[in-house]
């Protein structure tokens, strides 16, 4: 019988991983992929980073995103004491293997509104044409 998931993925996600592990790793980066005919596109959900904190980088067929971010809301009384600081610093990455004859020229992607929207056109591996080599025979 499924039961309808009101603490999350797991019944004690809640109350097991609460000291180690933060309610935003399961929020971040969460990604769509839509065949688009002759392409790919990737919307990549990303609350709270800005253009600036996310990398982009394609290496032997992979294509790996990295997003970083740091932030610090200190607010002081008349007096200069603490009122309230929170401080927040979080990064997460995500790698896709998008073929070995993409290159980064052919990749195309837009930040906005928190939604990072890559678009990776389809390569065919064509396979490499063998030419019938004979040996020389001597004699």
């Amino acid at each position: 019988m499924l039961l309808p998931s009101i603490f999350g993925e797991r019944l004690f996600d809640d109350f097991m991983d609460f000291p180690f592990r933060g309610k935003m790793e399961n929020q971040m980066m969460k990604t769509d992929i839509k065949d688009a005919g002759d392409h790919f596109e990737l919307m990549m959900d990303m609350p709270g980073f800005k253009k600036e904190d996310v990398k982009a980088q394609l290496k032997d067929g992979m294509l790996t995103i990295d997003a970083n971010t740091s932030t610090a809301n200190d607010e002081k009384d008349e007096n200069g004491r603490y009122i309230r600081r929170e401080r927040f610093t979080g990064s997460c990455s995500r790698s896709f293997y998008v073929g070995e004859n993409v290159t980064q020229e052919d990749i195309k992607a837009k930040f906005e509104d928190g939604i990072l929207k890559i678009c990776v056109p389809k390569v065919e591996n064509k396979p490499q044409i063998e030419e019938n080599k004979y040996i020389a025979i001597e004699g």
